[in-house]
């Protein structure tokens, strides 16, 4: 039985993402797996990859193949180049934290007007132009 590691495909149909499973080649692409040994977000900027390396250490030793786009992220997180005695590459991006978003009473938002409209009703304006007409036609 020959075993694969590949991607088993999850999400919307515009927002892909992955996980790195182990299977049976002969299984379909989001089929059954053996086990799951990592994740890839590629929408995530930056992309989101995870892999659990002593289980993928494990499968590529006891013969596992990976597809080609699982080669392509072995090789970015260092996995593949660890099974072959390869040196290791440059380290992946990490995202930033993202900062929380200032409160309004921070940025001075104490003020009494809260909730208030600054400018008129457009129908107050209008009533007041109104009688205004009609009493210059009336003279």
């Amino acid at each position: 039985m020959a075993v694969k590691i590949k991607l088993k495909r999850l999400g919307k149909i515009r927002s892909p993402h992955y996980r790195i499973v182990v299977a049976d080649s002969r299984t379909r692409r989001d089929g059954r797996a053996i086990e799951e040994i990592g994740l890839y977000h590629p929408v995530q900027n930056p992309s989101r990859i995870e892999v659990d390396t002593d289980r993928a250490q494990y499968w590529l030793s006891v013969g596992a193949q990976p597809t080609e786009p699982v080669l392509a992220i072995l090789k970015l997180t260092g996995d593949w180049q660890k099974f072959k005695g390869l040196p290791a590459p440059a380290p992946l991006l990490v995202a930033e934290p993202k900062a929380a978003r200032p409160v309004f009473d921070v940025l001075g938002g104490d003020d009494a007007s809260k909730g208030e409209a600054i400018t008129q009703k457009k129908k107050a304006e209008k009533k007041d132009e109104a009688p205004a007409e009609s009493e210059s036609t009336e003279a």
